[in-house]
């Protein structure tokens, strides 16, 4: 991908992903990626853009994201599990989203599953973050080509979310999803965003 003009000229060290990337994705590093999300609204944005992401690349899916947002009612779960054929049909005639008809089709099953689990556990939330036992996991990666593509605690959640009818959730998605929502911090040791989130500094 092309970096655009306007990359910023801060000299900060970056994951390479980032620092190879246009603005949309370096802002999305340097703010949300890899902080701690506990907001069950958030989450399932997160578990519905990285289900979509599969066979694209996250900066299409970053270009996207305000179009899904309209389009599925701002992540509200509760509205998405009650979408209708006809919704259906607009989402899948909405070019400002992946129009793939088994992605969507899975977004309205996931937020029916999800609120399964919120009834069960108290919060989507609570169940998510049992499988890092509640605490983010600090990784100490050196270069990208150590980050693994999926890990034990990324099948756990893969197995235990297909189990509840869960659909494009698998390991490797679910890690994806994990280094998105902070439950692992995924960033290089040298890059800036490492100890300001070791430390808590969201």
């Amino acid at each position: 991908m092309k970096i655009q003009d306007d990359m910023p000229s801060d000299n900060l060290v970056r994951c390479a992903w980032a620092a190879r990337s246009d603005v949309l994705s370096v802002a999305y590093h340097d703010e949300e990626w890899g902080v701690p999300v506990h907001d069950d609204r958030a989450l399932f944005e997160f578990l519905v853009l990285e289900g979509a992401q599969a066979g694209l690349s996250w900066s299409t899916i970053l270009r996207k994201r305000e179009t899904y947002r309209a389009a599925f009612d701002g992540f509200n779960p509760r509205k998405v599990a009650r979408y209708s054929e006809v919704k259906f049909e607009a989402l899948l005639a909405d070019s400002g989203i992946v129009r793939n008809r088994l992605k969507i089709r899975s977004a309205v099953q996931n937020a029916q599953a999800l609120l399964a689990v919120q009834k069960e556990f108290g919060s989507f939330d609570r169940y998510v973050w049992q499988f890092v036992g509640g605490r983010p996991l600090q990784n100490r990666w050196p270069r990208m080509e150590n980050v693994p593509a999926s890990t034990p605690e990324s099948d756990a959640m893969s197995k235990d979310l297909s189990k509840r009818g869960f659909k494009f959730v698998g390991s490797t998605i679910c890690y994806a999803f994990m280094q998105a929502t902070g439950m692992v911090n995924d960033h290089l040791i040298s890059c800036f965003r490492y100890k300001e989130l070791m430390r808590g500094k969201e």
